[in-house]
Formats: structure tokens, C-alpha cells, sequence
């Protein structure tokens, strides 16, 4: 069984009395967790996680099956169906239809992850281009916001957001590594931004200064788990107990309450993904 990330490191820091967290993009379908998944739940749960996002998009459709299939088995977790930039060679009809017949199960609350990830550039791009517009298209029809995985491809991926009408659908620039600009121009189409353990980074002071500016009511938090460990845990598996470490660098970097971040991230994630009278039940 993998060892916990806190074992023989520093504590989690406290949340204050009467708050809780939401890791609004992680992946426990992935096999890094297939040893010791009960024992992730309940540390994320000790830790004061009340809510898990699990993200369905990573490799073969059968992702997407699994994180369904955990959401279902947990009342605290809910799933995101899509196909990860990675794969977006793998996006055609067929493809599209899997995905918008598992999206209208009561549990999934969003389409994603898509975008664009021309870092890696594991799918050509004309094709990640496609994917992410029907996504997107997908998104707008069934009325459920958009997760955006996004690499060093800002512009085409504001150029289709814009032409695609992403601001009726409403989303996540997830895993936010950008800088202040770029922030903006996604805040200014009415996008939320996520930050993860990247936020902790030391070489991430312009990521800081993005934190800086993001409104109270457009700020999630996240893991990207079992990815992005924030330090002093980096290097090690990620999992949702360590959101609680994340929340904390970014009230230091805002000069805001731990109590004030955990508070409106728990309440835009419920909002953004219909947590609380929206489409989920479970």
C-alpha cells in the first residue's frame, strides 16, 4: 500500500471551526489510488474535505466510467465526463454521443476536462482545436459549465471560447498557471479560475500575483491529484487531504482568513458545478 504523503512531514494546517473544503479537480479514478482508496477518502474527509470533483477525462473513454461509477458510490464526490487535449484524436461522433449520454447522469456536473495542450502536443493541434469547440458546443446544449485544461495556448483557446459562446456555458480554467493578464482575459469571459499546489511552487511568483487579483467569487482550489503536490509535500503523491494545504498559501498570498478562502471557494465550487440545488442528488 502507498505510504500517506503526511506521513513523517508537517501536519495539514487546521481549518478554523464550522469549514470545510470542496477539491474541485482531482482524479480518483486514476490506478495511484487503487491500493488505498478508502484511506484517501478518509484523510481528505479527517482533514475537512467535504466534497470531491473527479475528473473523467484522463486517457481511454473507460475514465470516464470509473469517475462516474465513484461518484455514484459516494455521496461526497461528483464526476466530470470529457476527453483530456491528449486524446483529443480519439474525439468523433461516436465519441461525443459516449460522452453526452454519461453526461446526463445526476452525478456529473460539468464537461472536461478539454482544452488545448500544445506543451505536450500528444494529439495535433487542428484536432485539439475540434475537440475543444465541440466540447464546448456540448457544454451549451446540456447547459453544464466547462473544465478547461489549458498549456501554453492561451490565444486559440480565448479565440474558440469566444467564438463558441463559452461564456453561456460558464466553467474552470482549471489548474491555473498563467499570469495576471492572462487571468483577466478569462475572468473577463465570466470563467472561474482554480488554482493548485503550483500556487506554493517557489518559482511561481507571477501565478501569485494572478491569486492577487481573482475576485473573491470567481476562486476554486484543487489538488489535480495524484499530480502537483504543493510543497512541503512536493514530490510525493497528491490526494484531496492536501487541498487544505493549497488553501492556506493562498490565503497567505491574497492576506486573506483561511476561514474567508475555505468559505468562498466551498461556495463558488457548489454554484459553478450545482452542488446545492442544482442537478447533483447524491
Amino acid at each position: 500500500m502507498p505510504r500517506s504523503p503526511l506521513d513523517g512531514r508537517p501536519d495539514l494546517p487546521s481549518l478554523p471551526a464550522g469549514h470545510t473544503l470542496i477539491d474541485s479537480h482531482c482524479h480518483l479514478d486514476m490506478a495511484d489510488f487503487a491500493a488505498d482508496h478508502e484511506q484517501v477518502m478518509a484523510r481528505a474527509t479527517a482533514a475537512g474535505v467535504a466534497a470531491m470533483v473527479t475528473i473523467g477525462a484522463g486517457g481511454p473513454l473507460e475514465a470516464n466510467d470509473r469517475a462516474v461509477a465513484l461518484a455514484d458510490a459516494h455521496a461526497n464526490v461528483y464526476a466530470t465526463v470529457g476527453v483530456h487535449p491528449h486524446e483529443a484524436s480519439l474525439v468523433g461522433e461516436a465519441v461525443l454521443a459516449t460522452v453526452e449520454s454519461l453526461a446526463l447522469r445526476p452525478k456529473v456536473v460539468a464537461i472536461g476536462e478539454t482544452g488545448l495542450d500544445y506543451h505536450y502536443d500528444h494529439s495535433p493541434r487542428p484536432q485539439q482545436r475540434a475537440a475543444f469547440a465541440a466540447f464546448i458546443q456540448l457544454a451549451r446544449r446540456l447547459e453544464l459549465p466547462i473544465v478547461v485544461h489549458l498549456r501554453d495556448a492561451d490565444p486559440d483557446a480565448l479565440d474558440i471560447m469566444r467564438a463558441e459562446g463559452a461564456r453561456d456555458a460558464g466553467g474552470v480554467i482549471h489548474c491555473f498557471s498563467g499570469d495576471a493578464a492572462s487571468a483577466r482575459a478569462f475572468l473577463d469571459l465570466g470563467f472561474h479560475i482554480s488554482f493548485s499546489g503550483i500556487v506554493t511552487f517557489k518559482n511561481a511568483e507571477a501565478l501569485r500575483e494572478a491569486a492577487r487579483l481573482v475576485p473573491a467569487d470567481r476562486l476554486l482550489v484543487e489538488t489535480d491529484a495524484p499530480f502537483l503536490a504543493p510543497i512541503p509535500y512536493r514530490g510525493h503523491r497528491n490526494e484531496p487531504a492536501l487541498v487544505v494545504q493549497t488553501a492556506a498559501v493562498l490565503a497567505e498570498v491574497r492576506n486573506e482568513p483561511l476561514a474567508t478562502v475555505a468559505s468562498s471557494t466551498r461556495g463558488n465550487t457548489e454554484r459553478l458545478f450545482g452542488l446545492r440545488g442544482g442537478r447533483p442528488t447524491g
